[in-house]
């Protein structure tokens, strides 16, 4: 049974259109026993949906989805750059990792996003297990750059610091580059033995939801 492990929630302001009520209904009529919530550099949604999913009876998968930069205290517009990192919790121990990282984005990495470094990432890795990202990923955009060696030396770090952990992320949508990215990332896996892990970057229920999100996306960059 496939089980969704990026997932973006209501609470990925202005960019999921997952409502919580919604889900636990879709995810119980699909036949699935559980799900990860993965909201955009936040954890406010997470009493949320671990009430609803228990409550349904379905197996919550508690994460998020990371801004993570070379280095957080670095605020000039030099270092804006940042890339998207998935990080689960395994436990206790994950869970209370997972709430510091988020916070420090806050308090001391935030510039436009809030955001933590590499660094930062290595001290508090235990109880995590790490996701490579969607094409916002760092792995998967050095990939496209045509920068392989950039992007094995980053997934071999990530190995390093999560172990049997981590995993090179696959997704799927129709999109150029992601059959790019995804060409890359099982050249990773056949010469690092990095096991992969397909996920689908879900940030509405339904098909016919998309308009909902188109919106939502359009608020965000003041578009139409």
């Amino acid at each position: 049974m496939f089980t969704h492990l990026h997932l973006h929630t209501e609470y990925s302001l202005l960019d999921g259109a997952c409502s919580i009520k919604p889900l636990m209904k879709r995810l119980k009529d699909l036949g699935m026993d559980a799900c990860a919530i993965t909201d955009h550099g936040v954890m406010y949604g997470v009493v949320d949906f671990y009430r609803a999913m228990k409550a349904a009876g379905i197996h919550p998968v508690i994460g998020a989805e990371v801004y993570v930069c070379p280095d957080m205290d670095d605020k000039t517009v030099v270092n804006r750059e940042y890339s998207h990192l998935i990080l689960l919790c395994k436990n206790e121990t994950g869970y209370r990792n997972l709430c510091y990282l988020v916070s420090a984005g806050f308090t001391e990495g935030f510039y436009s996003k809030p955001r933590i470094d590499w660094a930062l990432l290595r001290e508090h890795a235990e109880g995590l297990v790490c996701l490579s990202g969607c094409l916002a990923g760092y792995i998967p955009q050095r990939i496209v750059r045509g920068e392989y060696d950039a992007a094995q030396d980053k997934a071999l770090e990530l190995r390093q610091i999560f172990g049997e952990d981590f995993y090179l992320e696959l997704q799927s949508h129709g999109i150029a580059d992601e059959a790019t990215a995804a060409r890359g990332l099982v050249r990773l896996h056949r010469e690092t033995g990095i096991p992969l892990t397909v996920t689908n970057d879900a940030h509405y229920i339904k098909k016919e939801d998309s308009y909902n999100q188109d919106v939502l996306m359009c608020i965000q960059m003041g578009k139409t």
